[in-house]
């Protein structure tokens, strides 16, 4: 007897059309981060955010488990061919944004399908946004003001990623993208 797949050749091919999507911005991220940092690094956090966009997609399209992490790392590749010089923050990035909502959505045994949830995970990406670039950044040499606008922003700005990745989802499932069970 044949072993019935995980994912079918349409959750593949509508995960893989997402990463396409969300990866060619993802690499555009990758070659607005140096100019960002240099220029501006408490804005920093607010487009790191842009990342969380294919795992909240394929959640909210399929809400299975697993379609978080596969459409991350697919969009990665993506956006390793964007910005090619990249490619270790962009892969080590999917699996860490990629695996945080999984495990939060595995956490409510993906059962929980409501925005709240998806920003718990969009809360915890912020969290380590805030702490590793951060640090990476030098936050304590700047003044107080940007130091409040970066925790500030790189909170808030997966959460507002999150949303715009729910109200796309939210499109793709009315337009008939999921599929039949």
């Amino acid at each position: 007897m044949a072993r019935r797949s995980v994912f079918s050749t349409r959750v593949l091919l509508v995960c893989a059309a997402i990463a396409v999507a969300t990866g060619i911005l993802g690499g555009i991220e990758g070659w607005l981060a140096t100019p960002v940092i240099a220029a501006v690094p408490f804005l920093y956090g607010a487009i790191l955010g842009v990342h969380t966009l294919p795992g909240i997609i394929a959640q909210e399209i399929f809400r299975a488990p697993w379609v978080a992490l596969l459409t991350h790392v697919l969009a990665a590749f993506v956006a390793c061919a964007v910005a090619p010089v990249f490619v270790p923050q962009f892969i080590m990035t999917a699996i860490l944004f990629g695996g945080i909502q999984e495990l939060v959505a595995a956490a409510f045994r993906y059962r929980a399908w409501t925005w709240w949830r998806y920003l718990i995970s969009a809360l915890i990406i912020g969290a380590f946004i805030a702490v590793v670039m951060g640090l990476a950044a030098d936050l304590g040499s700047l003044p107080t003001w940007a130091q409040i606008t970066y925790i500030v922003l790189s909170l808030v700005g997966p959460m507002l990623w999150t949303l715009l990745a729910l109200a796309v989802g939210r499109g793709l499932r009315r337009a008939g993208v999921v599929p039949a069970r």
